[in-house]
């Protein structure tokens, strides 16, 4: 089994860093380019000339080009978590206890990021006279789900990739009722109402509430805030969870060979990669992209997980990826404002040290969790031994009710 999921593990960790490639090119360009509804032509001369900022040979320009599309790996968490969730489900008698093991597992390293973030970002901020969130919002982050941000506005002052937060939060709340789903109607089935679910949102969230996808910049009403929902993501998530069924059994996609893998898989990257640039497009392009970027991903990283070394690494990185994502912006966003600036050699220079310093930083998080949790768990022992009332002290009542 281990070997097995070495692939999945190493795709996590890739999807990880070519998010944070993503935003370094956006925040160093100043957002040169989105994709925009007009079509392929004029996204690919736009492409082009963008790319232009920051390569002049043929090559170099391609591989720029591709950088814009690393969003498209948040699709690739998303199917990947419904996967994952499927697979962790052994060894747990009841939904309550699985929701808030996956519950922890989000907001434990969150807030271990962000009790760390707040006072660093605050000293960086006085020392370089930039920017320092305000009281209000690192309130709401820490608090965080106190305060539920599906609107994005609570967190994003802090760190823009994490609007994601909340989305996986979601899911994972309402896993217990997909699973359930799951047994009682089929994969199949299940998957075929979730479709039809999240087809029909994203079509009101394009046409009635005249919202646009988190990854393109265009003038509507309701902006991207209609497709922060899960409703807006629930079929891909969905996805994941059949294959991972279908894994169980020793069934799916995952037993096909490459060349099966590859029929499926570009035709299908193709088509989604194609319908972001139309409107129409945006209501089933990050279903298809889910589908082909992932399997593309799955053939490769099979491929290099045949070697021992490489499997052992995958999964090493891959334990360490959601605290990579987490942390990953303020690398980027702190280096480029306060170093970089707009030097172009400074920011080709700086991404490999971008890229390994987010994973030690990383590391000393998912280092610090474990006690971050074993120091409130004793914080409230304490409190809770010093404030408990003694049986003979309480009310009937009370009483009553402890019994």
């Amino acid at each position: 089994m281990t070997r097995r999921l070495a692939w999945l593990e190493g795709i996590r960790f890739f999807a990880a860093v070519l998010l944070l490639l993503y935003h370094a090119q956006l925040l160093f360009t100043d957002y040169a380019y989105t994709p925009k509804p007009t079509g392929l032509i004029a996204n690919g001369s736009l492409l082009w000339t963008a790319s232009g900022e920051l390569a002049t040979d043929v090559w170099s320009r391609a591989v720029t080009a591709a950088m814009w599309f690393g969003y498209q790996f948040v699709d690739v968490f998303v199917l990947v978590s419904g996967f994952s969730l499927v697979l962790s489900l052994k060894g747990h008698k009841s939904a309550g206890s699985f929701v808030v093991q996956r519950c922890l597992r989000i907001l434990l390293p969150f807030w271990t990021v962000a009790a760390i973030a707040y006072p660093l970002l605050a000293a960086i901020g006085w020392w370089t006279h930039s920017y320092i969130p305000d009281a209000w919002h690192v309130f709401a982050g820490l608090t965080f789900p106190l305060l539920f941000d599906y609107g994005g506005r609570l967190l994003l002052s802090t760190s823009g990739p994490w609007w994601f937060i909340p989305l996986i939060l979601s899911f994972a709340l309402s896993f217990p009722a997909l699973w359930w789903l799951l047994q009682r109607w089929g994969a199949r089935n299940l998957l075929w109402v979730s479709c039809l679910i999240t087809f029909g949102y994203r079509a009101l969230a394009v046409w009635v509430f005249d919202g646009h996808p988190t990854y393109v910049i265009v003038s509507a009403t309701a902006s991207w805030f209609p497709f922060l929902s899960m409703l807006a993501k629930l079929s891909t998530f969905v996805l994941g969870m059949t294959v991972a069924q279908q894994f169980k059994v020793g069934m799916g996609v995952i037993f096909w060979s490459d060349f099966k893998v590859l029929a499926l898989a570009i035709p299908a990257y193709s088509c989604g990669f194609v319908g972001q640039f139309y409107r129409f497009g945006w209501v089933v392009n990050d279903f298809l992209i889910a589908i082909g970027l992932s399997l593309l991903c799955m053939v490769a990283f099979r491929r290099l997980c045949r070697f021992d070394w490489l499997a052992r690494c995958s999964i090493w990185l891959g334990s360490h990826s959601y605290s990579y994502f987490l942390i990953h912006n303020f690398v980027i966003d702190r280096t480029i404002r306060l170093w970089v600036h707009h030097d172009l050699n400074l920011y080709r220079e700086s991404l490999p040290f971008m890229i390994i310093g987010t994973l030690g930083l990383a590391l000393s998080v998912d280092w610090a969790t474990p006690r971050v949790r074993s120091g409130a768990i004793a914080v409230f022992t304490f409190v809770d031994r010093k404030l408990r009332q003694p049986l003979q002290d309480r009310s009937p009542a009370e009483s009553l009710s402890s019994d």
